[in-house]
């Protein structure tokens, strides 16, 4: 645990060089959504590979970039692609990036990712804020010695996603005349996607929508004492009755049409937040 203490300092360290004032706000992107920052008017660019101890993506359509900049005044990190459970590496590398965020400075963090529908009520293209999640990866960033320093040994979990971030968002939507849906998201392990079966069992424990990220980051960034909002965008919806298969170039593609979208919505909410929410 020192030794991944000391990789999340170092790589910490490396970013703030390179930043004129620390930053506020946190952005991850998902699957085919790494467009979203493009209302970010920049002001450093790093590939992960350059980033000490950085993972580095390994998904199709995850470009393996952090961007700084600019967004209504407010310095913004954003991270055009994550890392998985599926990709072979464990939970605390998963989350890596939440913990050098924080060590940045960045209290509040916005993730969002493409999700398959459960709910018959989304359509693909829909964005949907995240009102909780159920993990069912087995999989957990918290296993392990505790970094007191980096948060309690057994954080509170029942207000995971900030109410007052979603208020923001919801309002933001209004704003841009976006219809915004809520739900649950659950999360999985992967990479194979679901068995009929599978989302039946899914939709059944209150799933709206599923995927194979975000929990591993999101619980970190709770354990860390972060707000945290959570976007998904809806790619296609699961039918158990009615199966249709899914490919990852349907998906991607689905994503990438919805993410200018997504991005003025984020944009709008970072624009309008007020400072106790970001900061």
């Amino acid at each position: 645990m020192d030794d991944y203490r000391q990789a999340v300092r170092e790589a910490a360290d490396f970013i703030l060089k390179r930043l004129d004032r620390v930053p506020e706000i946190g952005i991850m992107t998902g699957t085919g959504l790494g467009e979203i920052i493009a209302g970010i008017d920049p002001s450093a660019t790093f590939d992960y590979a350059a980033i000490p101890n950085f993972p580095v993506a390994t998904v199709e359509s995850h470009p393996g970039r952090m961007v700084a900049g600019d967004i209504a005044g407010r310095l913004v990190v954003a991270m055009q692609g994550r890392f998985h459970l599926y990709e072979g590496y464990p939970p605390p590398m998963v989350a890596f990036p939440v913990r050098v965020m924080r060590a940045l400075g960045i209290r509040t963090l916005i993730v969002t990712n493409a999700a398959g529908g459960l709910n018959p009520d989304f359509s693909p293209g829909a964005i949907m804020v995240i009102t909780d999640h159920i993990n069912l990866t087995g999989e957990n960033p918290l296993v392990g010695p505790n970094v007191e320093e980096w948060g309690i040994r057994f954080p509170d979990m029942t207000q995971v996603y900030s109410r007052e971030l979603i208020e923001w968002a919801r309002k933001a939507a209004k704003e841009q005349a976006i219809s915004l849906r809520e739900g649950i998201y659950v999360g999985l392990k992967g990479p194979s996607l679901e068995t009929p079966a599978e989302i039946r069992f899914l939709k059944q424990i209150g799933g709206d929508a599923v995927g194979l990220s975000t929990v591993q980051e999101v619980i970190a960034a709770v354990h860390a004492g972060m707000r945290v909002l959570g976007l998904s965008i809806i790619t296609n919806i699961n039918d158990p009755d009615h199966p249709q298969p899914a490919t990852v170039e349907a998906i991607i593609g689905v994503a990438a049409d919805t993410a200018k979208t997504l991005g003025t919505l984020i944009s709008s909410i970072i624009r309008n937040i007020d400072d106790e929410h970001a900061r």
